[in-house]
């Protein structure tokens, strides 16, 4: 009996303990939520407010508005427009295959366009934002928006995209922007500080160039979404700045003609202010329209241009390297008159060609051209001339006069990376590059503007250029500067430095120390020694296009208004055997590659100088039957305009 009193007072108080335990537990649990919910509410009801509004609010950074380009007359050559685009953030799909499958019947996508985008999502990286489409319509946009509620993960985008009106016009003068790469955002902080999903940066030409004052600052966009994720009220916005306008030198109506005037052709053509060194045009062709490159080039698109024959894609105003022909012998007839190896009066009898050391060097007339002084051998291109007072001048010595007046060297600097130097040889040069002594030989077709020596086209039209102005050295540009010299004080300071005698003698003793062009002496000093010996030069070369016999005297204008004087220049691309030249082949019976490239530089008005331009078409055949009549064209449309550019000039001085 009294055993099992025991025992059931043990469960007893075994049964209270527990209970007591338990309630002991409960008060403990009961206390911990209340502090829990005291700390909640009281200590961190701040951090919890943060992240509810993380949860209910969307930060967007827009994508930053990029700079125009203008030419010379405020006309847009590279603008903007507003496209609609569609992101997909991969970290935010909760179902990857539902949402793409949502998105292949609302966008109606073929399966070639679905399986891209799956390609794409594969090759890149995971935290990556997919974007799906960078040009929707606004019926597609609007759809998008109309079911974003289901589609977790899409983002509909309201982004700006380049645009260029002119297309293939001014491609290899601008470039064309592309989306930014690993190495864009490795190698430029701006790029990265502003990057956004699609970003579209320079690749290529002056949007590269000029990449950090274009890009521009981004915008802020603060929204407010539901429980599912669909915009219902905008917070806030914040504009992002505009990014720098940058105006050019380029008339777009000059750059047109030229455009047309080589359609179909591979070639190039630049004009420019002798005074100011203004690019009035600088045009390759063939080109290509840079607005297939803003969305992704097609892969047909792409093997078009790629494959094309005549390069493209190879901008050959500043890196095609040519012969030059006879286009240099107006530099090469200076040499001589400067280096007073022969006065004007210097006479050679050109019977066709010219017997050396057992080497035959022919002239371009077979039968020659008589009894020629120096104004005769130019106006008529005697090649037999030339080899001679080639001989007597020495590579050396033209080297230096030919520097000195543009050849050789980069015209617009640092403006353009893939601007290439051309090559006047000499004797060390040889020596040096190729180990080998210079021959008598290479000096007389070098004197002709063949051989070793390699000019682009816009070094030839510096040259003609400086020629033009009366010897002087100018600053070529293709970008205005409000803070550039005004014209009048340009012409006042070439007119001074005329009369300085010491100037000169600085300008001849550091062209033939080797400098390079862009040291910088002095701006506008004088090329020269002897400014009668320019103007003797200027003077033949307008009775090659204005006199008869002359080489390019059938594009002549006789209207003083629009009269210019030139050389036209051949340049062989292939020896010429002897078998083919007793043929005499017509051009048109040439396989196309081996034809020769045709060349002319220029400048008018002769009578008051302003312009000066270049023009090589490969494969043209002569440049008196090919490239003079488009610079007869050229200058109607140059003069014409030229009143009109002086007017935005002056303007442009009065807001300073």
């Amino acid at each position: 009996m009294i055993s099992g009193i025991d025992t059931g007072y043990k469960k007893l108080h075994t049964m209270n303990r527990r209970v007591f335990l338990l309630s002991v537990a409960k008060v403990v649990l009961l206390g911990g939520i209340i502090t829990r919910l005291f700390s909640l509410q009281i200590n961190e009801n701040k951090k919890y407010l943060t992240l509810s509004d993380k949860n209910r609010l969307r930060e967007w950074k827009l994508p930053p508005t990029r700079g125009q380009f203008l030419d010379y007359f405020g006309n847009v050559i590279a603008g903007n427009l507003k496209v609609y685009q569609l992101h997909v953030v991969p970290e935010q799909v909760e179902d990857f295959k539902y949402l793409m499958g949502r998105l292949k019947l609302i966008l109606e996508l073929d399966n070639e366009q679905f399986s891209k985008i799956i390609k794409k999502k594969n090759n890149q990286k995971p935290w990556e934002t997919l974007i799906i489409s960078e040009n929707l319509t606004w019926e597609e946009f609007s759809k998008i928006n109309y079911f974003l509620h289901e589609l977790v993960g899409a983002k509909p985008v309201l982004s700006v995209s380049r645009d260029y009106p002119f297309k293939e016009n001014y491609t290899h003068v601008l470039g064309y922007v592309g989306q930014a790469s690993e190495d864009d955002l490795l190698n430029n902080e701006i790029i990265k500080k502003s990057h956004v999903p699609g970003l579209k940066v320079g690749k290529i030409g002056l949007e590269k160039t000029f990449e950090n004052d274009l890009i521009g600052k981004n915008g802020v966009q603060r929204y407010e979404v539901n429980a599912y994720g669909k915009r219902i009220n905008q917070i806030d916005h914040k504009e992002g700045t505009k990014g720098k306008t940058i105006k050019l030198t380029i008339d777009t109506e000059v750059q047109k003609l030229c455009n047309k005037l080589l359609i179909d052709r591979a070639g190039s053509i630049s004009v420019m202010d002798i005074y100011t060194g203004e690019m009035i045009a600088m045009h390759s062709s063939p080109s290509f329209d840079p607005n297939l490159f803003l969305f992704g080039i097609g892969q047909d698109d792409w093997q078009l241009i790629r494959n094309n024959p005549l390069k493209p894609l190879t901008n050959k105003t500043l890196s095609g390297l040519y012969s030059p022909g006879s286009t240099i012998k107006p530099v090469v007839a200076l040499s001589a008159l400067e280096n007073d190896v022969i006065s004007p009066n210097f006479r050679v009898n050109c019977k066709g060609k010219m017997e050396m050391y057992g080497q035959t060097y022919h002239c371009w007339k077979k039968k020659g051209h008589g009894v020629v002084n120096l104004k005769g051998a130019i106006k008529q291109s005697c090649d037999t001339y030339f080899y001679e007072i080639a001989r007597k001048l020495g590579v050396d010595r033209l080297k230096q006069t030919a520097l000195k007046f543009g050849l050789g060297n980069k015209v617009l600097n640092e403006t353009y990376a893939n601007e290439k130097n051309g090559l006047v040889p000499s004797t060390e040069w040889k020596k040096n590059n190729l180990g080998q002594g210079w021959v008598l030989g290479e000096t007389l077709i070098t004197g002709i503007g063949q051989g070793y020596i390699q000019t682009t086209p816009l070094q030839l039209c510096m040259m003609t250029a400086q020629l033009a102005n009366g010897g002087f050295r100018i600053y070529p540009k293709i970008v205005v500067n409000q803070n550039d010299d005004k014209l009048e004080d340009i012409k006042n300071t070439i007119k001074k430095n005329a009369h300085s005698v010491k100037e000169v003698k600085k300008g001849l003793v550091e062209a033939s120390e080797g400098l390079s062009w862009f040291a910088e002496p002095k701006k506008y000093e004088p090329l020269y020694r002897n400014p009668e010996n320019v103007k003797f030069v200027l003077d033949a070369m307008f009775s090659s296009t204005n006199e008869v016999r002359g080489t390019s005297y059938s594009s002549r204008i006789e209207d003083p208004k629009y009269q210019f004087a030139g050389k036209t220049g051949t340049a062989q691309v292939k020896r010429i055997t002897k078998e083919q030249r007793e043929l005499e082949l017509k051009t048109k019976d040439i396989p196309y590659e081996e034809r020769d490239h045709a060349l002319y530089v220029a400048f008018g008005p002769y009578k008051n100088p302003r312009y000066a331009l270049s023009i090589v078409v490969e494969h043209g055949g002569s440049g008196s039957a090919t490239a003079a009549p488009m610079a007869k064209k050229l200058f109607k449309l140059i003069i014409d305009r030229h009143e009109i550019r002086e007017k935005v000039r002056e303007e442009s001085y009065l807001k300073i």
